[in-house]
Parts: structure tokens; C-alpha cells; sequence
């Protein structure tokens, strides 16, 4: 466990923010929420605390927080993912609660294609790990299952200022229609951002995310270069497939789009993540450099005839700037 600690864990970095409501994420029940409500815990932008801010229930804050318990047992909420997936860790988040945080927490998860009842059986994620106040609480899982139901457990009451669930959606690729072409870089499609070299002002992942961007800074944007060279990230795909289409959308950004992009692609199986990294500015060229639009979608035909199916690709954008959205289409292979 970390805690407030300048190093980031690889499944911050390597995961997908799984509990944003924007992937189809929801808390279905909740034991109590008497002085914050349960919907705050998975809101995606930064907790905040507003000084003099009261409601009908007392001091406003930003997250979850039930009643002062007077009787035996804990508060829980349940958690619905947007699509069955894989947990790598989270973050259970304090920030703001000081002398009304929980003494400790733990995760259970389950797979049910139905309703929950009382005869559900829930599998332990995180044991009972006591918390602190004012603080960023990182939880590695080791457990690879895949799980549609998450049930987080308080002890015994208190507050909780986000939950944030890090991951990679599981995708049953055997049950889909070979012949249609889908989005293989989009996060709903398996798809997630392993290496980039800058993301001062927007993570990756956030233009594989489904839809339109919301503003810029949901979006993949670097600072300004000041030296030689180009921005770059490497994502895999979520199935192998033949490349048809990608489109760069620049939307939003409009002084400080990249000026152009090209495309590298690979299929590697079995290698480490650094190795990928280390080895994609090697990789082959399916988009030669090309031109940028500001505030557009720009689309570019593939023919990958020379390079075939591909599972991995490197975006390079020269020399820095921001992309809203990026999207891969193709067939499986």
C-alpha cells in the first residue's frame, strides 16, 4: 500500500479508470448517505473542499459519507461496472476527511448476469486494510478474475472522497461478429495507452474513452516542447485486426493542435511492456505523416496490405499539442 507517495504504481498508469460514470459505471445500493451523496464517490474530476458550505445535513463534501453509526455493523455500497472487466488495483481516496473518514475498508467483487440477492456470492478483492484521513490510499489486486458487481465495505461509518477503480475491460471477442469493424483502440474494446513520454496536461486513455471529448481537457495533451523532437504514446489494441480507417479528432483544440502525426504498427505477442515501449520507434510505418486539421475529425483510409494484422500501434504527433480522441477501425483477425 502507498500512500500520498510521489511514485505512481504501474496499474494507475497501466489500468482504465473503470469506475467513470462515462463507461456505463454506477453505485446501485448503498446502506446510507445521510451526509454525502454515494453518486460523488465515482465522479471523475478531482475531489475539492469549499470552506462555509453547508446543506440540509450539515458541512458539504465532496464524496460519500454516511450518518454516525449507533448500532453493530458497517456501511457498504454496490458498485455496477459498465462491462464485466479486470481489476489491477485502486485508490481509495480521503482527501478532505479528517476526523469523519472510516477506520478501514475493504472490496468484494462478483460475476452475475442477473439480479444480486442475498445468495450472491462475493469473492474478497481487498482484505480489511485500515485508512487515514487526508489521503490517497493505493491497493494492488492480485486476483485476475473478471467481475461485473463491486461491493466496498466502510468501517463502521464515515466518508470517502472518490473511489477509483483501475483496470481493463474483458472483451469475449469469441462471441462478436467477425465480419463487422469496431473500434480495437477504444477503452470499451480492450483497448489502453502502456507508454507515452509526456502527459502534462491529459493522460492517454482519455481519447480511447467512447464518444466525443467533453472539453480539452478530456483529451491526450502535452506541454509545449522547447527542445528537439515529437510527442509519441503506444497503445494496444484490444484484438488483433486488419486496419481500415483512423481517425485523429482534434476537437477543441484549436492553438495548440499537433501540426501532423504518422502511425508505427506491430504484432508482438508475449513481451514485457517496457521491451514494447523501448522497441516501437522501431516498429513499421502504417501512416506516413500527415497534416492536422484544428478542431476536426480527421480521417485517414489505411491499406495495411504490407504490414497485415496488427495488435499494437505508436501514435507520434509532431512536435507537441493535444488530440481528443483517437480511433483504430478494423477488422478481427
Amino acid at each position: 500500500m502507498k500512500k500520498n507517495q510521489n511514485e505512481v504504481p504501474s496499474f494507475v498508469e497501466l489500468g482504465v479508470e473503470l469506475g467513470n460514470p462515462n463507461l456505463g459505471t454506477e453505485i446501485i445500493d448503498c446502506s446510507d448517505d445521510f451526509f454525502a451523496d454515494r453518486h460523488r464517490l465515482l465522479n471523475p474530476d478531482p475531489p475539492v473542499f469549499i470552506e462555509g458550505k453547508y446543506d440540509d445535513h450539515g458541512k458539504w463534501m465532496d464524496g460519500w459519507e454516511s450518518r454516525r453509526r449507533r448500532n453493530n455493523g458497517h456501511d457498504y455500497l454496490v458498485i455496477k461496472l459498465g462491462q464485466p472487466s479486470i481489476l489491477f488495483g485502486v485508490n481509495i481516496d480521503t482527501s478532505f476527511f479528517t476526523g469523519n473518514f472510516p477506520s478501514a475498508a475493504s472490496l468484494e467483487g462478483t460475476y452475475c448476469d442477473t439480479e444480486l440477492d442475498d445468495n450472491t456470492e462475493w469473492v474478497s478483492l481487498i482484505n480489511i486494510t485500515e485508512l487515514e484521513g487526508d489521503s490517497h490510499h493505493l491497493l494492488e489486486i492480485d486476483n485476475r478474475g473478471v467481475w461485473t458487481h463491486l461491493r466496498f465495505n466502510i468501517f463502521p461509518d464515515g466518508g470517502v472522497a472518490r473511489l477509483r477503480l483501475y483496470g481493463r475491460i474483458f472483451c469475449d471477442w469469441e462471441a462478436r461478429d467477425k465480419t463487422k469493424v469496431y473500434d480495437l483502440a477504444c477503452i470499451l474494446n480492450g483497448g489502453r495507452a502502456i507508454g507515452w513520454n509526456d502527459a502534462h496536461f491529459g493522460h492517454p486513455s482519455n481519447m480511447l474513452s467512447p464518444g466525443d471529448g467533453r472539453n480539452m481537457g478530456d483529451s491526450w495533451e502535452t506541454r509545449r516542447r522547447r527542445e528537439p523532437g515529437f510527442d509519441w504514446c503506444v497503445i494496444e489494441l484490444g484484438y488483433p485486426c486488419l486496419v481500415e480507417e483512423i481517425i485523429v479528432d482534434t476537437s477543441f483544440f484549436i492553438g495548440n493542435f499537433p501540426d501532423s502525426f504518422s502511425i508505427q504498427a506491430a504484432s508482438i505477442v508475449n513481451s514485457t511492456r517496457q521491451s514494447l515501449v523501448t522497441q516501437s520507434i522501431y516498429w513499421e510505418e502504417l501512416l506516413p505523416s500527415s497534416k492536422l486539421e484544428m478542431n476536426m475529425k480527421n480521417r485517414i483510409k489505411v491499406n495495411n496490405q504490407k504490414i497485415g494484422a496488427i495488435n499494437y500501434i505508436r501514435l507520434n504527433i509532431f512536435p507537441d499539442g493535444g488530440v481528443s480522441r483517437l480511433r483504430v477501425l478494423g477488422k478481427m483477425t
